[in-house]
């Protein structure tokens, strides 16, 4: 999750996070506009993209 959390912090567009493992994928339907990335098993680490910055960054269990 460090890892993730770092990249984040560094990335300027949601597409600088689109690195191996990572998972990177934009959400559908009513969550349109928000994005996810892998940390393990069920987590995902969600979050939009406001200028060059990550806003509203949540970590979730999508199958919980």
């Amino acid at each position: 999750m460090r890892d993730r959390l770092n990249a984040l912090d560094q990335a300027r567009r949601p597409g600088d996070l689109d690195l191996p493992g990572f998972g990177l994928h934009p959400l559908k339907g009513d969550r349109q506009g928000r994005y996810a990335l892998t940390v393990s098993r069920n987590w995902r680490l969600t979050f939009a993209w406001e200028g060059e910055d990550a806003v509203q960054v949540d970590i979730e269990d999508y199958h919980g």
